[in-house]
């Protein structure tokens, strides 16, 4: 599991997370709500190691080790991997090349590019003139060749066009081991009990939810994680009323 206790973190000197407590069991997907600026992508690049991100105290736990202040490809080689919102292009490095470096080992990049239809941009520079889909494509096609255990998402929805939302969504789910589509057939959902991926998704849409069943929502507010519930009750109510009365009401009768 991912275990997070009283982690504070600073970013240039400035306190960007506050006592934060967070718990994914094996299985479970969470999704991370919350406003611009609040510290959803600051905590997914702490939990994947970026050094800059300074933990101040508290600490992360994973698979039952302390991996507070473990680099960033000691937690790969553990099983943690992330999908950016916005990654940067690498001249020189073909995604073909990414692919088997992710994967650890020589694989055949075109039968797993052919499940996201990404085929023809395995000898391109990483995200070199690639379209927002095709960026999340890229992610995505690193991260069935990473296979980690646990999965970060930060904002898979971003810059996807419609006709790249589903491809990216049951992609998501597949990884997730939550074969969920949008006809909410949940005899495609494999069992929670044969399940072992976790994932922490942040969405501001909310789109991802028609193709993956999630176990909680929280909201990230102000660097605190202010309230636990039902991850659609919370999109509704943050349409509804805005983050913060959400953050008030929802707070007041949270799910255990």
């Amino acid at each position: 599991m991912l275990k997070i206790e009283d982690l504070q973190v600073k970013l240039g000197g400035k306190e960007l997370l506050k006592h934060i407590d967070l718990e994914i069991n094996p299985g479970e997907t969470h999704i991370l709500f919350g406003p611009n600026g609040s510290g959803k992508t600051s905590l997914l690049m702490t939990i994947m190691g970026y050094p800059q991100y300074e933990v101040v105290s508290g600490k992360i736990m994973f698979k039952g080790e302390d991996i507070t202040h473990m680099p960033i490809d000691e937690r790969a080689k553990m099983g943690i991997g992330m999908s950016y919102q916005r990654p940067p292009t690498i001249n020189g490095l073909k995604t073909r090349q990414m692919v088997d470096l992710c994967a650890g080992e020589d694989i055949d990049e075109a039968a797993l590019a052919r499940r996201v239809n990404f085929e023809d941009f395995l000898d391109r520079d990483v995200n070199a003139g690639f379209s927002g889909g095709e960026i999340k494509r890229s992610e995505l096609l690193q991260l069935m060749a990473q296979n980690p255990d646990l999965m970060l998402f930060d904002e898979p929805e971003s810059g996807v066009d419609m006709e790249n939302i589903t491809l990216v969504g049951n992609t998501i789910a597949e990884l997730l081991e939550k074969r969920v589509y949008p006809s909410k057939d949940r005899s495609k959902m494999q069992a929670k009990a044969d399940r072992r991926k976790m994932g922490l998704i942040i969405t501001h849409t909310g789109f991802i939810l028609d193709y993956v069943s999630a176990d909680k929502g929280q909201v990230l507010y102000n660097g605190k994680l202010s309230c636990v519930s039902n991850p659609r009750e919370i999109l509704n109510c943050v349409g509804d009323t805005g983050y913060e009365e959400c953050v008030r009401c929802i707070s007041t009768n949270t799910l255990s």
